[in-house]
């Protein structure tokens, strides 16, 4: 059962880790204690009620864990700690802090993964136990991971401070690819017996928020929000009773969150035209295309092949010519679609997905070749470790050969 304080206790982890990371610029030990405090709020506020300010509550559990282990590893930080508990110390803003540790979670020292888990950690403010269970590896494998990011951290030297401005884009850039990637996970999980894991989605969300509205002038920023919202939109239509997958064709769209629909297409009309045009703001184009069509019959297949094309153009991938070749195939016709999967067969990077086979299976079976499209759809439910992905592919199979 989720506390009714949860979602307090994220929004305040990262102002009170900032606060103290800006005080003493010992990023691993101040998360640590931040950690601990919100341990012990999850034990003391059930039974005592929320504090006044939990805010500051937290602060001072949170000082006085670092006080006490500076006390036990050596007297020559009694100053420090005179200083953390000083209460006319005051933080400086806590949004400018947020911004700080975003930038910081996601350090070029560290790994992908590394800055994924630092992020939800240190930012999210989610246990090491959640983040491990959201990624389906043992809880000791991630406080590994965790503390050889904060080492790695340390080891580079970085600052409590933003990037200078030259390097903030490219940081920048980083931290939406985290961010987007914490949502991609959660929207279809890569693993497991659910399709979708709604708190990473979640998460995403409320970070990408925080985010806009820290850097409100950043049009990729806001194109993310917007993807984010658009794409969520359709989540309780994506699933049955039951939780197996109903694909985007066959979802009952009166089931899809309106006002959420209606937050992204706002987000992306003030955003496009304002800026360079990014990978997230096309791809949020192409969300609010599928969210605006009535009935599937009525989606505006042209304009988001042509919204594909501009996005192979600004960010061209594997991934993107995947998605690119269904909307060829709507557009001309299953073959063209499937001319462009044969330039993907030799591409290492979806060696290991299933998507290519899943596409080629769809198209094939669009173009009458049951026989072949049962093969893919059996080759791609081998593939993925996601139960329901691998329920509806072997389904999918399954009708074919009833049909042949």
């Amino acid at each position: 059962m989720v506390e009714p304080f949860e979602d307090l206790l994220r929004d305040l982890a990262p102002q009170v880790l900032g606060a103290l990371v800006r005080r003493h610029g010992q990023f691993d030990a101040c998360e640590d204690a931040v950690q601990e405090a919100l341990l012990a709020a999850t034990r003391q506020w059930p039974r005592d009620g929320i504090p006044d300010r939990p805010g500051a509550w937290l602060t001072t559990v949170a000082s006085r864990t670092l006080v006490d282990q500076w006390r036990r590893d050596n007297a020559r930080r009694r100053r420090e700690a005179s200083a953390v508990l000083d209460p006319t110390n005051r933080p400086p803003p806590a949004d400018d802090d947020t911004l700080i540790l975003l930038f910081l979670c996601c350090h070029p020292a560290l790994s992908p993964p590394s800055q994924l888990a630092l992020t939800l950690r240190a930012v999210g403010g989610l246990s090491t136990a959640q983040i491990a269970a959201a990624f389906l590896v043992p809880q000791t494998t991630m406080e590994r991971r965790i503390s050889r990011a904060k080492q790695r951290i340390r080891d580079a030297g970085a600052r409590f401070e933003l990037p200078a401005p030259a390097d903030r884009e490219g940081r920048l850039t980083v931290v939406l690819h985290v961010l987007y990637l914490i949502f991609t996970e959660g929207h279809t999980a890569t693993s497991g017996p659910q399709l979708t894991r709604i708190d990473l989605t979640a998460e995403a969300i409320r970070l990408a928020r925080l985010l806009h509205r820290l850097q409100p002038g950043q049009a990729e920023v806001a194109g993310l929000l917007a993807l984010m919202l658009l794409t969520d939109a359709r989540r309780i239509a994506r699933t049955g009773p039951d939780g197996s997958l109903i694909p985007l064709a066959e979802q009952h769209r009166d089931q899809w969150n309106t006002s959420a629909i209606a937050e992204g297409q706002a987000l992306l009309t003030r955003t496009l035209g304002t800026g360079p045009v990014g990978p997230y703001q096309i791809q949020a184009a192409i969300a609010a295309l599928h969210d605006e069509a009535p009935t599937a019959a009525d989606t505006d297949w042209p304009q988001i092949l042509a919204l594909y094309d501009v996005l192979t153009q600004v960010d061209p991938g594997p991934v993107v010519t995947l998605s690119r070749a269904v909307a060829l195939a709507m557009v001309h016709g299953p073959a063209a679609g499937l001319t462009v999967l044969g330039t993907l067969d030799a591409d290492d990077r979806l060696a290991h997905s299933h998507r290519l086979e899943t596409v080629r299976a769809h198209l094939l079976e669009q173009a009458g070749d049951h026989d072949a499209a049962r093969d893919c759809y059996l080759r791609a439910a081998q593939m993925t470790a996601s139960l329901p992905e691998q329920r509806y592919l072997i389904h999918r199979a399954a009708q074919l050969r009833h049909r042949g």
